[in-house]
């Protein structure tokens, strides 16, 4: 069993009962009365750890049920005043850092989070649980080189450290050395460790894996799958909207796009005149493919909109297909979606991926497009 956690010093147990009766009402979901009862506390006696946690735990509910920003700030304030306290016990220090920690990184407060993290781990240094927080909190600001830091201090302490382990390998994976990564992935995963079933973790085994070729690759995705982190073993996107109908392949009329298809069909030497205008430039505007899709050879992009964004220095290089698009603003207004030109030179091949949603339809007009030898696959069907 999990001890419970000691939350009152010395002083704090002389007023239990008055710290009881306020956590009373917050647990009945008396939300205001509660933060009055804790603040009434604070002010009679500031020196009191548990009074000032329970003020910033009534904040921090208040600040859902009100759904404010604001109060929520003020919660973090909180949260950090108990641990500056004098004699407050190790598992409140505990309980005020790591939520403190948890609602900066809600707030988009990812390096004040961090130095949060930092000061767990100085104080509480044996503890593996807060070096992995820690290592979280470098891969969510991108700084994926102290989070590997500290992923390998963990294995030293705790080799079978699951959470570790997946992490670890996810980063592994994110520089390119896919073979050392399906070690740690796969453990991480095997080992049922808490944080270790994430979708993330699925797909980048299987995608290791499939790179390597070896075909265990389907039997992560069909876990995957089965876990409810995929809409399908083919469909492993990670950011879905249940019920839409899910296809390899769509035609015009099936997406309900058919003005927009049309269009781009019948303009199609328009579009092809002005992307090999780009392309032929001494100074190519074209950047190659920067998601590590490839497998060989050389793939560039040319992008004009980009999750919702028009790129208006691009789009001054090829203006007639950008006029025509602006009339589709479904397609450049999606969020989650790009509109470019993507050329693949002879001998290219693109590793099998899916995008990053359900609710995207990526739509390919070819303009160049040699008779023989071309071919793309979606799910077992190819075209």
């Amino acid at each position: 069993k999990k001890k419970k956690p000691k939350l009152l010093n010395k002083f704090d147990k002389t007023i239990k009962a008055e710290l009881d009766a306020a956590e009373k009402l917050r647990k009945k979901g008396k939300v205001e009365e509660a933060l009055r009862a804790f603040e009434a506390l604070v002010n009679q006696y500031p020196q009191s750890p548990r009074a000032r946690y329970g003020k910033a735990q009534s904040e921090d509910d208040l600040a859902e049920k009100m759904r404010s920003n604001e109060m929520l700030q003020q919660a973090i304030n909180t949260y950090d005043e108990v641990v500056s306290l004098p004699n407050v016990p190790s598992d409140l220090i505990k309980l005020s850092l790591k939520r403190e920690a948890d609602r900066q990184q809600f707030l988009g407060r990812m390096r004040g989070s961090l130095v949060t993290l930092q000061k767990l781990v100085q104080l509480f240094p044996s503890e593996t649980s807060f070096k992995n927080d820690l290592g979280v909190g470098y891969l969510l600001i991108g700084d994926n080189s102290n989070a590997k830091k500290v992923y390998e201090e963990v294995l030293r302490l705790a080799p079978n450290d699951g959470f570790a382990k997946v992490h670890y390998g996810f980063i592994l994976k994110a520089e390119n050395k896919i073979a050392e990564s399906i070690p740690y992935l796969q453990e991480g995963l095997e080992s049922g460790d808490p944080g270790t079933d994430d979708g993330r973790f699925y797909f980048h085994l299987g995608d290791a894996l499939q790179r390597m070729g070896d075909k265990e690759a389907y039997k992560w995705y069909e876990l995957g799958y089965q876990r409810g982190h995929f809409a399908s073993v083919w469909q492993r996107s990670l950011y879905n909207v249940k019920g839409l109908k899910a296809q390899p392949w769509w035609t015009a009329r099936e997406t309900g796009y058919t003005e927009l298809v049309k269009s781009l069909e019948k303009n199609w030497k328009l579009i092809r005149d002005e992307g090999l205008a780009v392309m032929d430039k001494k100074r190519s505007l074209f950047l190659p493919e920067d998601e590590n899709l490839r497998e060989k050879g050389d793939w560039s992009q040319f992008t004009l909109w980009q999750q919702g964004r028009k790129n208006e220095n691009a789009c001054k290089s090829v203006p007639k297909t950008c006029a025509l698009l602006e009339r589709f603003p479904e397609a450049t207004g999606c969020r989650r979606g790009q509109i470019k030109y993507s050329i693949m030179h002879p001998g290219t091949h693109v590793w099998p991926h899916t995008g990053p949603t359900n609710c995207r339809l990526r739509m390919h007009l070819g303009l160049v497009i040699p008779k023989e030898g071309c071919r793309i696959r979606c799910a077992q069907e190819n075209r």
